[in-house]
């Protein structure tokens, strides 16, 4: 079993992986990162020479190749749950925590990373206020059919979140062994 999180970029999925691969003693993979490793490309160089279907493809592939590993913990892309493929694939053998925030402070978090502009491309022709809001809608039931855990990162500074998560999950390692 692997632990998962899920979620908009923004909600602190990488951050939170770390401290939890840190208290776990587990690896961590950012699923973006080895993307682009295995790409040799920035996701926004992915988009703008093949296109979004080339780019999930891609992902698609590193969701099955990291979901058939066990003792991980994986931060997954924010559009990983689109499709129903990878859904299935982190539910298989991840315990995959949907961590959240409203758009409001999404955007406000997204503006003030520099690496998000460079690497990750818009995904619509909207706003960027409008364009978090719009994909939340959209992408919100997809990360609630993905969960097994819901961990509110609005309020929570990374490490209340990686204590939240760390207590839901360390019932079932402990089973488990």
């Amino acid at each position: 079993m692997n632990l998962a999180l899920v979620g908009f970029r923004g909600v602190g999925k990488s951050h939170v992986a770390r401290l939890l691969g840190e208290r776990l003693g587990w690896p961590v993979i950012d699923a973006d990162v080895e993307l682009q490793r295995r790409a040799q490309r920035t996701i926004a160089e992915i988009f703008a020479a093949d296109g979004e279907q080339a780019f999930r493809d891609l992902e698609t592939e590193v969701i099955a190749d990291l979901t058939s590993q066990d003792g991980l913990v994986i931060a997954f892309g924010g559009g990983a749950v689109l499709r129903p493929e990878n859904r299935a694939a982190i539910k298989s053998n991840c315990y995959a925590v949907w961590l959240t925030a409203d758009a409001e402070t999404l955007m406000t978090r997204i503006a003030g990373d520099a690496a998000t502009a460079a690497q990750r491309p818009g995904l619509t022709d909207k706003a960027p206020l409008d364009e978090i809001r719009h994909l939340l809608e959209v992408r919100e039931p997809l990360y609630r059919a993905a969960a097994d855990g819901i961990v509110d990162t609005q309020t929570r500074t990374p490490e209340e979140a990686a204590a939240e998560i760390y207590e839901l999950f360390a019932p079932l390692i402990e089973s488990a062994s």
